[in-house]
């Protein structure tokens, strides 16, 4: 049985994309004993550094972990082909992505769609959203770069489901511990494993391995 492909996709530049990827494929791997590859169609290729950095940093492959690159429009034939062998594809697009971006999106057994809580971004959510649903893909919004307290949050949480959208559960603080962990190839489950932000990494990637059975 082939494994589950996740298609990490937001048209506006920084909504944590990349972040997300990386912190998802470690917590796939490392606490739910996953067979895990990513995939970099993104130009700028920071999961792939990210990736890179992870393997100068051990000395060695990782071999919980695989990486390919391909171009936006190789996305659906190198996931697949990753699929093969791994329980789960975890693929970073790039933002802006156009009519190029579909078979990212046409491949994904799961659109998780990373929208920071401000008017801005739930705008730059809906064509992401109309793609996917146009492929008649599940998606599932994750709310990243969270204030919890901010009014703004609840605002948000309420126009998505007028939207029609459904919600992730667990919410991802807005921590600098997120980006700061990346920069030798680790993420926060390794450098904090104890911290809030670990408990959120590893609430969302079990939330997202129970939608992924349940579909």
């Amino acid at each position: 049985m082939a494994g589950k492909i996740i298609t990490v996709a937001q048209q506006k530049g920084g909504s944590g994309k990349t972040t997300i990827a990386a912190h998802l494929a470690v917590a796939f791997s490392n606490l739910l004993g996953r067979q895990t590859a990513i995939l970099d169609t993104d130009p700028q290729g920071s999961l792939g550094r990210w990736f890179m950095a992870r393997l100068e940093r051990t000395g060695e492959p990782d071999s919980d972990i695989d990486l390919r690159t391909a171009s936006a429009w190789g996305a659906r034939y190198e996931a697949q082909n990753l699929a093969k062998n791994n329980d789960i594809v975890i693929v970073d697009t790039p933002p802006k992505m156009g009519i190029d971006g579909r078979p990212a999106i046409e491949t994904a057994d799961l659109v998780l769609i990373p929208v920071a809580p401000s008017p801005v971004d739930l705008w730059a959510t809906e064509p992401t959203i109309d793609m996917a649903r146009a492929e008649k893909k599940r998606t599932l919004i994750v709310l990243n770069k969270v204030n919890s307290r901010a009014r703004i949050t609840g605002e948000i949480v309420a126009a998505l489901k007028k939207l029609g959208t459904i919600s992730a559960d667990t919410m991802i603080g807005n921590r600098v511990t997120f980006a700061s962990s990346m920069g030798d190839g680790r993420t926060v489950l390794e450098t904090q494993a104890r911290s809030v932000a670990a408990r959120e990494i590893s609430a969302l990637a079990r939330e997202i391995a129970d939608a992924l059975n349940a579909g």
